[in-house]
């Protein structure tokens, strides 16, 4: 079933959507980087950009540990991924040493901001919550000052016939809620 919107808005946000299938071929540093620019670009609370990205190729003894932290299902399809990134976010702002409650908003902005340049450079991206949280603080020594927020998989697209049979079905663009579930005027 097409995706359709109920309103006109461009083709990119219909268009971008978290497939599992990745070929394993290898994301060049000048193909990754752009998705990194486009994160630096999305907005935040003062400006003060509170997302962290830390990356790690395959074939790397880091990748290894950051697949390892993601549950079984995630590990099943994530091995196919060129490259795993951890997004981090700053509780805390640089500038009055406050508390920022928008802190994991604002790394969401950064991600959609990555997830859709990396869609209209035909790579896949998936993020990930079902992940080891403690297990990654502690492998990457994350300050206490920093969330982990999520795991995202980067690669090229690559074959559903390398999932297991039951992400199989689900590898295709799913539709959306109504906007009448979700918008609401004056009253939730």
């Amino acid at each position: 079933m097409p995706r359709k919107s109920e309103y006109p808005i461009s083709d990119i946000f219909i268009n971008r959507w978290s497939s599992r299938a990745m070929s394993g071929e290898p994301i060049k540093i000048d193909e990754l980087m752009p998705l990194f620019e486009a994160a630096r670009w999305a907005p935040s609370a003062y400006n003060e950009q509170p997302w962290r990205f830390v990356y790690a190729h395959k074939n790397t003894q880091l990748w290894q540990e950051f697949l390892a932290t993601l549950i079984p299902v995630n590990q099943s399809w994530a091995k196919n991924a060129a490259v795993l990134v951890v997004v981090l976010s700053k509780n805390f702002f640089d500038r009055t040493n406050g508390q920022s409650h928008t802190h994991s908003f604002d790394a969401g902005a950064a991600w959609m901001s990555l997830a859709l340049q990396a869609s209209l450079n035909g790579l896949v991206v998936h993020a990930m919550g079902g992940l080891d949280y403690d297990k990654v603080r502690e492998t990457l020594q994350v300050p206490p000052e920093f969330t982990v927020e999520i795991i995202i998989a980067i690669g090229k697209p690559g074959s559903k016939e390398h999932l297991l049979p039951e992400l199989q079905t689900r590898e295709t663009p799913n539709d959306r809620k109504p906007l009448r579930e979700l918008v609401f005027e004056n009253k939730f």
